[in-house]
């Protein structure tokens, strides 16, 4: 069972904006501010849980990477949402909504790229 997931950002205000601007549809809030001599620290949730956190890429630790995060939609109308937002928002979007059937009936989702690079899906099973 995951708990909470965290990823580097190399400016970590700029990525928490996408974040909630992109994925405010399905609920993502910032819950928690940590500030740190290296930069701020962003736990993102809902129902004042953090389980997804944007930390600052320290110096000396190189570039951010690219990391897969997916997210839980509660409808395909949400999936679709998040993707009307990436694009208002100008995100790459990696692949447009649609249904996945090579991973399962029912798997529908989309694919973005967020300002570091990372490959980030909101998907319902639904």
């Amino acid at each position: 069972m995951l708990d909470h997931l965290g990823i580097h950002a190399a400016d970590v205000d700029a990525a928490q904006r996408w974040y909630l601007a992109v994925l405010g549809p399905i609920g993502l809030r910032e819950v928690m501010r940590i500030d740190t001599p290296g930069g701020p620290v962003v736990g993102l949730g809902s129902e004042g849980n953090p389980f997804f956190w944007l930390s600052p890429v320290l110096p000396g630790e190189g570039a951010a990477r690219e990391d897969h995060i997916a997210f839980a939609a509660g409808s395909r109308a949400e999936v679709d949402a998040v993707h009307r937002a990436a694009l208002d928002a100008g995100a790459e979007v990696l692949h447009a909504p649609r249904e996945w059937p090579e991973y399962h009936p029912g798997y529908y989702a989309v694919f973005l790229r967020d300002l570091d690079g990372h490959n980030v899906e909101a998907v319902t099973h639904r």
